[in-house]
């Protein structure tokens, strides 16, 4: 069965509340894009927990998914008069074919290469090189899948860094890959511990694809003891939250490594955990950075 979609340019104050109004009208999903997406125009959007950002962008475009039988006009005027319009926006219509939704998502993720002996491959996937250490992965609603430049500096770090027998800890470990890749690679006792339930499902699930034993728990449990490797990949404020957390668990001689930095952040998060660890740039890419240093104390 087809659908509809119907496009709304309109300025940032407008855009949350008519998306949320034609979701009260009966649209069945809205979205909110950047109208001069591919152009000179375009504006990135960055943000992360405790960051002052303006959201949104001067220009939106307001995208709604409609059944194939939807009366538009009426439709669109209902939800205009809830989000206190003067008047009904003008729209673009367009069809969208049913498909094979499951196969098209899939194929956004392929087998990543991150370096001459490790491979990221999706579960649906056949490895391309099976002499290769191989991870098998399905994200499901955790983040991690190995193509943002922050997880494959961390696993990079990963391989280059931990020892055959090391024992790590990946705080904030989403789907499991950073503590997975450690695994793989020779690591002893590796835990992993995030907020969010789903990424705990998400990881325990693939360290089961995997055959590694990996001890993956909510972040409202202790960590117990101190590690010879703690990796941290989440973002520059929870980070500095958590400095004193993360700086704790590393054992006198071992390592800390932090990602989802940008360079511009890296001398304040160098500075706020210079007191525990002396941390330096171990890599960059795409303007994200990774840090690590030892514990010398």
């Amino acid at each position: 069965m087809p659908w509809l979609s119907v496009a709304i340019e309109t300025d940032c104050a407008s855009a949350e509340v008519l998306a949320d109004a034609l979701m009260e009208a009966g649209a069945l999903s809205a979205s909110i894009e950047d109208a001069a997406a591919g152009t000179a125009e375009e504006k990135p959007q960055f943000g992360e927990p405790g960051s002052v950002t303006t959201p949104g962008w001067d220009r939106s475009r307001v995208v709604a998914l409609l059944a194939e039988d939807a009366d538009v006009a009426t439709l669109i005027g209902d939800a205009a008069s809830a989000a206190g319009l003067a008047q009904a926006p003008a729209y673009s219509l367009a069809t969208v074919e049913e498909q094979d939704w499951v196969r098209l998502t899939q194929a956004q993720f392929e087998p990543i290469r991150v370096s001459e002996r490790l491979w990221i491959v999706p579960s649906w996937h056949e490895a391309p090189d099976p002499e290769a250490i191989v991870l098998v992965l399905d994200p499901g609603m955790a983040f991690g899948t190995g193509s943002h430049p922050t997880t494959r500096l961390c696993l990079e770090w990963i391989e280059r860094s931990v020892g055959s027998g090391d024992s790590l800890l990946d705080y904030g470990c989403g789907s499991g890959i950073l503590a997975i890749a450690a695994a793989r690679l020779g690591a002893g006792q590796v835990e992993g511990v995030d907020i969010d339930p789903q990424a705990i499902v998400a990881a325990r699930d693939n360290a089961e694809r995997n055959c590694v034993d990996i001890r993956f728990y909510d972040a409202s449990q202790p960590v117990s003891g101190t590690f010879d490797v703690v990796v941290a990949n989440i973002l520059a404020n929870p980070l500095r939250a958590l400095a004193p957390a993360l700086a704790g668990f590393v054992r006198p001689g071992g390592q800390l490594a932090l990602s989802g930095i940008l360079a511009e952040q890296a001398d304040e998060l160098i500075a706020c955990y210079a007191q525990w660890i002396e941390l330096a740039v171990a890599d960059s890419r795409d303007g994200w950075v990774c840090l690590s240093g030892r514990r010398t104390g």
